[in-house]
C-alpha cells in the first residue's frame, strides 16, 4: 500500500564520512524513545521533531551515528509515526546508506518503534518500487518493546473518573515531568501499555535484537511501585530483557543476578525471550537514561556473550570473581565507562 509521504524527519549525518560514525564498519541509525514533552506540548513542526531527536542522543550516540528516525510521542505508532517511518525508509533507500548493512540503536520506546519499522519497511519499499533496507542487527538499550505498566497508570489517570492516589499522581508527574490535563492526547502511551505493546508487530524477525538492561532508578524509587518486577525507573525487566511473558522478573537470566552474582538456576528470570532476542549486558545500578547517557561507575555483568549477531561480533572481555559465599560474573573495566561506551568499544571491531 502506498502511504502519503510527509516531510522527512530523517537526518543523514554526512553518510558515514568518517569511520567514527560507524559500528564495525556499518552505518548506524538511531531510534529515540518516549519524549514526555511531546505529550505535554505537542511539537509545532517537523523541524521541532528533528531538533528533539538530535537533543535526545546528545550525550553519546549522535557522534557515532549516520542517521536517525525521529518521531513524535504525541502520535500513535500505527498512525502518524508509521507515515514518518515510511518517508524515512524511502529516503534511506534512495541514499544507499544501508547497502552494506545498517545497525539500529534504540532506546526505550524506540525498541517498539524499531520493531514496527523492521516488520514493515521491506513491504513498504518493495510495494512502491524501492530497495528494502539491509538491517543487520539492533542494539536495544532499556527496551520498552514489551511495554511498561507506568503507561497503564498514566492512561488510567487521564481517562478514568476514579480519583488517583497521591502516590500515583506523584509518580506520573515525575515520569511525565509535568501535570497532564484530563483531556490530554496520550499518543504513544496507549501503545506502551503492555497489553498493546505485546500485540504490535509480533512477527518473528531474522534481525537479532541485543538487549542492554538496567535496574537502577533515578526517580527515587517513586515509579517502581507501579511497574511489575525489577525496573530501571521506567521500563520493567520483562520488557528490557525481551521476555515472552510480562511477569515480575528480577533479572534477564535464571542463573545470574543483576549485580553479577552467579546462582545455581534459582534466579527469578525469564525462561524464554522473544525470537532472536538476546539479553547481553545488565547493570544493577544503571538507570533508564543511564543506559545511553553519562552514568558511569556501574559494574556490569553479562548474560549472552561470544556470539555473532548479524555480522556483529559480540565478545565482551569478562572475568569471574570467586567470593566466600558466591561467585560473580563481571565485564572487565566496565566501571570506568558508561554502558553505551562499553558496548560501542566492544562491538566496534
Amino acid at each position: 500500500m502506498k502511504m502519503k509521504t510527509l516531510v522527512s524527519s530523517l537526518l543523514l549525518t554526512g553518510l558515514a564520512a568518517t569511520s567514527q560514525a560507524q559500528l564495525a564498519g556499518h552505518n548506524v541509525i538511531l531510534v529515540h524513545g518516549f519524549q514526555a514533552d511531546n505529550v505535554l506540548n505537542q511539537p509545532a513542526s517537523s523541524a521541532e521533531i528533528v531538533q528533539n531527536g538530535e537533543a535526545y542522543w546528545s550525550d553519546y550516540w549522535n557522534t557515532h551515528a549516520d542517521a536517525r528516525l525521529d518521531w513524535d510521542s504525541s502520535e500513535r505508532i500505527e498512525g502518524g509515526t508509521a507515515q514518518r517511518l515510511y518517508d524515512d525508509a524511502v529516503t534511506l533507500s534512495l541514499s544507499g546508506l544501508c547497502s552494506t548493512g545498517c545497525v539500529l540503536v534504540t532506546h526505550s520506546t524506540g525498541d517498539l518503534v524499531a520493531r514496527y519499522f523492521v516488520e514493515n519497511q521491506a513491504d513498504w519499499l518493495e510495494a512502491n518500487g524501492y530497495e528494502p533496507l539491509n538491517i543487520l542487527t539492533s542494539l536495544d538499550f532499556a527496551g520498552a518493546g514489551g511495554g511498561t505498566e507506568i503507561a497503564d497508570t498514566v492512561v488510567s489517570m487521564v481517562t478514568s473518573n476514579n480519583a488517583a492516589s497521591s502516590l500515583a499522581v506523584s509518580a506520573v508527574e515525575w515520569f511525565m515531568g509535568g501535570t497532564l490535563e484530563s483531556n490530554a492526547d496520550l499518543g504513544v502511551l496507549y501503545d506502551l501499555q503492555p497489553a498493546n505493546a505485546r500485540n504490535l508487530a509480533t512477527s518473528s524477525s531474522t534481525i537479532p535484537r541485543l538487549r542492554f538492561a538496567g535496574a537502577g532508578n533515578d526517580y527515587y524509587g517513586l515509579t517502581g511501585g507501579f511497574i511489575t518486577g525489577t525496573d530501571d525507573g521506567v521500563v520493567p525487566t520483562h520488557s528490557s530483557c525481551g521476555a515472552v511473558s510480562p511477569k515480575a522478573y528480577d533479572s534477564c537470566s535464571k542463573n545470574v543476578e543483576f549485580d553479577g552474582e552467579k546462582d545455581k538456576g534459582d534466579v527469578n528470570g525469564p525462561s524464554n525471550l522473544f525470537y532472536n532476542h538476546f539479553a547481553v549486558l545488565m547493570g544493577d545500578d544503571t538507570h533508564h537514561n543511564g543506559t545511553i547517557g553519562t552514568q558511569d561507575g556501574v559494574q556490569l555483568t553479562y548474560v549472552d556473550n561470544n556470539f555473532d549477531a548479524g555480522g556483529i561480533d559480540v565478545d565482551f572481555d569478562t572475568k569471574t570473581y570467586d567470593g566466600w559465599f558466591a561467585d560473580y560474573l563481571y565485564v572487565k573495566n566496565s566501571k570506568g565507562s558508561t554502558m553505551s561506551e562499553k558496548v560501542y568499544e566492544t562491538l566496534n571491531n
